[in-house]
């Protein structure tokens, strides 16, 4: 079997390791960074972590701060404008994954001809072509973006969450500082972590899984599932963080190589019309989805529900892959996961909503992974199945 993988070259990873981050860019011969981030991570102070490396290294650094959750289009075209204006030679992306996306997506539309638009990009095409490098420091345990090919960006014209990949959008190099979570607060932690489980689970079980893939998905669950409730518990934790930083950054490097499926196709029609943050969409939809799917490929999921602590090798493929919907359900419970009805979305327009957003979930390519791969019907029924449901 033939692999054909994709990494960034350069990783430094561990507590401190943002100090590096001038050596890092200095190592790769560049020297006029465009930081890309957003308001909070410039009023809370936290970027200084990032800007005081790139300084002390003798560089000047520039700040683009406009990111939005769930980055736009729009955004997107200010921030090429900004890059247009200066004589950088490279994009660094510091804070989650919309900082990290929206560099990405720059670095991908900078390159395009004039008049292009972030549309143009959006899967099935393929964005293999960026401006300049991109660097991402990330400051959550949980897109793994700092490890992948992919950025997802909001059309604001149709509300659609466009996947783009490509090799247009894999990060050069990636700085993994565990210590820059530890004033996350509990709701992104929870969120951001399930998201990091949620990328090697549909890594692990999806169509395009592959033997090196597979050796990621299952190092990030051995790392995510018995640290996710401590840094819920105690956010101090300084090894579950780490560990959680260490399984969100394999995660991944194994969807990436692997690709999502049905969880993350129904997600982001969530995220574009009703603005739930893309991991707490992913939390909200897990159970639900994994059980659609078990049937059709339950070896994957009971072997993921052993490598994940939750089944021993001693029970059967059925009773395993059944203990992990149960843990699933009961990782909502335990982290205050709401439903979307409890997290104030409207019957009404819900319901309005779903077909367009089964569509959009199907256009996005990631549906097409799943084990069992549904239609639109099923499509609906699950987003009606997950609406009202407890964990």
């Amino acid at each position: 079997m033939v692999v054909s993988l994709v990494a960034p070259r350069l990783m430094v990873m561990g507590g401190g390791a943002v100090a590096k981050l001038g050596e890092v860019l200095g190592q790769l011969g560049l020297s006029r960074p465009l930081v890309v981030t957003d308001p909070f991570m410039l009023s809370s102070g936290l970027l200084e972590r990032a800007l005081e490396p790139l300084r002390q290294a003798g560089m000047v650094p520039a700040v683009f701060s406009e990111t939005v959750p769930d980055p736009t289009d729009t955004v997107i075209a200010a921030g090429v404008a900004v890059l247009a204006a200066g004589e950088y030679d490279c994009l660094v992306g510091f804070g989650g994954g919309s900082p990290m996306d929206t560099a990405k997506a720059m670095a991908i539309l900078a390159a395009a001809p004039a008049g292009a638009r972030m549309r143009d990009f959006k899967v099935p095409a393929a964005a293999n072509r960026g401006a300049v490098p991109i660097i991402c420091v990330p400051t959550t345990a949980g897109t793994g973006s700092e490890a992948t090919r992919f950025t997802v960006i909001t059309d604001t014209e149709t509300d659609e969450k466009m996947l783009i990949a490509g090799l247009g959008a894999l990060p050069l190099a990636a700085v993994v500082d565990h210590e820059l979570t530890f004033g996350l607060p509990a709701r992104i932690t929870a969120d951001t972590g399930i998201d990091s489980l949620t990328h090697a689970l549909e890594a692990f079980v999806s169509a395009r899984a592959n033997p090196v893939s597979d050796d990621y998905a299952r190092s990030a669950m051995r790392l995510i599932a018995p640290n996710l409730r401590r840094v819920w518990a105690d956010p101090q934790d300084a090894a579950a963080r780490e560990a959680m930083m260490r399984g969100a950054t394999l995660a991944g490097l194994a969807f990436s190589n692997a690709s999502v499926a049905l969880v993350h196709g129904m997600s982001r029609p969530i995220g574009a019309h009703f603005h739930v943050p893309h991991g707490l969409s992913n939390a909200m939809l897990l159970p639900a989805v994994t059980a659609f799917g078990l049937e059709a490929a339950r070896p994957r999921y009971a072997e993921a529900a052993r490598v994940m602590g939750i089944a021993s090798e001693a029970e059967g493929d059925q009773a395993a892959a059944q203990r992990l919907v149960e843990e699933l359900r009961a990782l909502n419970r335990d982290l205050a996961v709401p439903s979307p009805a409890r997290w104030g979305i409207d019957a009404a327009k819900w319901e309005g909503l779903l077909p367009l957003m089964a569509k959009q979930a199907l256009a996005s390519g990631s549906p097409a992974n799943n084990p069992r791969v549904p239609d639109e019907a099923e499509i609906v029924a699950l987003y009606q199945a997950s609406y009202g449901a407890s964990a």
